[in-house]
């Protein structure tokens, strides 16, 4: 029993490689160097888990998710080697719930130091960024500036990882706290749609909606208005009401972001939504005056949330509504939306609830 509880389950995509670290910790405890692209699953009862993954795709990611989920226990210590990219590579790691990230060219007296940090803290070992909001919303908001660029469409495994930081953060906390957090943030773009994630997630979690399909629903609200990253800057942080001819460019944002991603791997319903969240269920909406069963579910939950969302933030050019007058402004839009999921955000805009001074 005691020889299990100082197991060490080290992930690699490399078997090769991962020996190599077996011999440079030096352990004197059983380690079990698991294949991340073998047929077997690791066990479950390990005291620390390492990492050391090439490359973090969404393959590998998805393998180390997996993973994780069964060999991991609630105190077990998990340290990420990172290949590449320290930057974004921390972001994904972190994720996936990391409790410490270290170059994986770190010197060997650096590795064994940390690991021996580890194996003594043991269930105290937590997840950094777990139970602390701001660096939650922060990491978040690293994750979103990474997908949030003009150069080319997001990479998918930074997509995921940032849905995930948003479900975790909402999970754990008040959506009313995460959206005073995001208030914080300078960027318009940034805030609006961390805050069309934050209750997207609350959303979901008061539709009962599963783990997978949650995060799936925060993809596409951390996507919706990825068209505004080909938006002149100037237009997009205007501290003035838009000109009706700025209003015409900011528009097309939906159809840009459309462009952006209809080469790339997002499926049917993710690039609905970046068309067509400004869609209403009367034809009323644009880019393309859809009507009624035209409009899939997940669309229109992202428009309700990011009607509400807009609402309640604050602009250099109007206060912020509070959540019961914005939650009012949403009924009052009738048969613009679906009156059902209208009704069942009532949960959420009353959770949101929250000092004027929180939002401005």
């Amino acid at each position: 029993m005691s020889q299990v509880s100082r197991r060490t389950l080290i992930l690699t995509d490399d078997m090769d490689r991962g020996e190599r670290l077996v011999r440079n910790l030096g352990a004197d405890e059983t380690v079990q160097l698991h294949d991340l692209y073998g047929d077997d699953a690791p066990l479950a009862g390990a005291a620390l888990i390492i990492s050391d993954v090439s490359a973090l795709t969404s393959e590998s990611v998805r393998r180390l998710r997996h993973a994780l989920a069964i060999a991991r226990g609630p105190d077990t210590p998990f340290l990420a080697l990172i290949h590449g990219s320290l930057d974004r590579g921390e972001i994904q790691a972190t994720a996936l719930g990391a409790t410490r990230v270290l170059p994986a060219s770190a010197a060997n007296a650096q590795l064994l130091n940390v690991v021996a940090g580890l194996r003594k803290e043991g269930g105290a070992a937590r997840p950094p960024i777990r139970g602390d909001l701001h660096n939650q919303a922060a990491a978040a908001r690293e994750v979103f500036a990474t997908i949030f660029r003009a150069d080319g469409p997001p990479n998918v495994a930074t997509l995921e990882s940032g849905a995930t930081l948003v479900n975790q953060a909402i999970r754990e906390t008040k959506i009313r706290d995460w959206l005073a957090v995001v208030a914080s943030f300078d960027d318009n773009t940034h805030r609006h749609c961390l805050s069309v994630g934050g209750l997207a997630a609350d959303f979901a979690r008061t539709l009962g909606l599963n783990e997978t399909d949650s995060r799936y629903l925060v993809k596409g609200a951390l996507l919706h208005d990825i068209g505004k990253a080909k938006i002149a800057r100037a237009i997009l942080n205007k501290p003035a009401p838009l000109t009706p001819e700025e209003r015409r460019e900011m528009d097309r944002h939906p159809v840009i972001g459309h462009a952006m991603l209809i080469n790339g791997n997002y499926d049917p319903l993710t690039l609905a939504v970046v068309r067509s969240h400004h869609e209403y269920l009367d034809g009323s909406g644009y880019p393309d005056g859809l009507r009624g069963q035209e409009i899939p579910d997940l669309v229109r939950l992202i428009t309700i949330s990011d009607i509400f969302a807009a609402l309640i933030e604050a602009r250099p050019y109007k206060a912020p509504k509070p959540a019961r007058e914005a939650y009012a402004i949403l009924k009052a839009m009738g048969p613009k939306l679906d009156g059902d999921l209208v009704r069942a955000f009532a949960a959420v805009a009353s959770a949101c609830d929250m000092p004027r001074h929180a939002t401005a």
